[in-house]
């Protein structure tokens, strides 16, 4: 199934909750992906799941990205039986608290991932079972993969940074 194919499946079911398809251009030299709204972001991840013909049942990676003015997650999602592959980006405006539902029902692998975009951008997961820091001590303020992130000076009485 081609990726135009995936969009007009998601477009059906889902009318206004998909967004947009872009694929790379002359403009454009990222990767294709599929822009959904964060509000329909675990509906949608559910149906590509589970839906027969398309049974994306690998999750590759999430990723999270600071573009300063929003918050994008990023997932990464391939079908071990129809072999196709699909990138689905959700924008997340809200800088203060940010929020989107958790994946780790649907992909267990989603747990650490999710966690270490908690860790480093503060992306909240509702309904993660265990979302805590990964790669940073628990008492750590801020951030760091945000663009507006001021590195403390000390942590513990030791000198943070250069």
């Amino acid at each position: 199934m081609t990726l135009e194919d995936i969009f007009k499946k998601l477009k059906e079911k889902f009318q206004d909750g998909v967004l947009e398809l872009k694929i790379p251009d002359e403009k454009y030299k990222g990767d294709a992906f599929i822009m959904i709204d964060a509000k329909k972001n675990h509906a949608v991840l559910k149906y590509l799941k589970e839906e027969a013909s398309l049974l994306f049942d690998n999750l590759l990676c999430i990723s999270g990205v600071d573009y300063k003015d929003y918050f994008s997650v990023v997932y990464h999602l391939h079908s071990y039986t129809h072999l196709h592959k699909v990138v689905i980006k959700v924008h997340l405006q809200e800088r203060e608290n940010p929020k989107l539902d958790s994946a780790f029902d649907l992909w267990k692998g989603a747990n650490w991932l999710e966690r270490e975009i908690f860790d480093i951008l503060g992306i909240h997961f509702s309904n993660h079972p265990d979302l805590r820091r990964i790669l940073l001590p628990d008492d750590w303020e801020g951030y760091p993969l945000r663009k507006d992130y001021k590195t403390q000076e000390t942590w513990h009485g030791i000198k943070v940074g250069m």
